[in-house]
């Protein structure tokens, strides 16, 4: 059975943030929703009538997608300390590019990040990480382009130590949930060489926040 707009816990995020922020909800149309197989909602595109508490009107359309998560996982090696970044290849839709990106993922249906993340990092490299190894970089959630997306992210990072041999293994490994289609290569490569292939503004903000931890946010 698919799931109503209401239904959906990007809906249920959605609408707190604005109760929160005080604004007034008056109506809500869905003009387009997108759902998985399973039958639940990934994408609502919508038309609000909502106002602030001075009764001024907020542009109506917006595309709800939700919360997700962006982990920089970096590969120590222990003979010599060299960091490495895992990366995740594939063709991305919107730009018809091959991104390199860190492992990422929605919180769809899920309200834990830190469950998520270790998820997103086995399905889209195969390495198994746990909740203890992750850590939170970002104080408060960050918006991609609050204009139209909802979409917020929490920004992780993890560090694992391994054998040149084992980092070996992730370089140009096939991988990406099933039944998703989700068609992911591996790259494994140094930080500064990561830099100038990432195109993607969330890629490149994590990875800043990784390499200075005292800029908070």
């Amino acid at each position: 059975m698919q799931q109503t707009l209401e239904q959906s816990l990007k809906y249920q995020q959605w609408l707190k943030s604005l109760q929160e922020n005080g604004i007034i909800l008056k109506d809500v149309t869905p003009l387009h929703l997108v759902h998985k197989p399973n039958g639940e909602i990934i994408f609502a595109f919508i038309s609000a009538d909502a106002q602030d508490q001075k009764g001024e009107k907020l542009l109506p359309v917006a595309l709800l997608r939700g919360h997700f998560v962006s982990i920089v996982t970096v590969l120590i090696e222990k003979e010599t300390k060299q960091k490495y970044l895992l990366l995740v290849r594939q063709y991305r839709i919107a730009n018809g590019e091959y991104t390199y990106e860190h492992p990422a993922g929605m919180l769809d249906s899920q309200t834990d990040p830190w469950a998520v993340a270790t998820k997103e990092i086995e399905e889209e490299t195969g390495l198994k990480v746990q909740k203890e190894q992750l850590r939170l970089l970002n104080e408060k959630l960050l918006y991609t382009s609050p204009g139209l997306l909802d979409e917020a992210g929490y920004l992780f990072a993890c560090e694992i130590e391994m054998s040149k041999s084992e980092i070996d293994a992730f370089r140009g490994k096939i991988a990406g949930a099933e039944g998703e289609r989700e068609f992911i290569t591996t790259h494994v490569c140094p930080i500064d060489e990561a830099k100038n292939l990432m195109s993607s503004l969330t890629a490149q903000i994590n990875l800043m926040l990784y390499l200075y931890p005292e800029y908070k946010i």
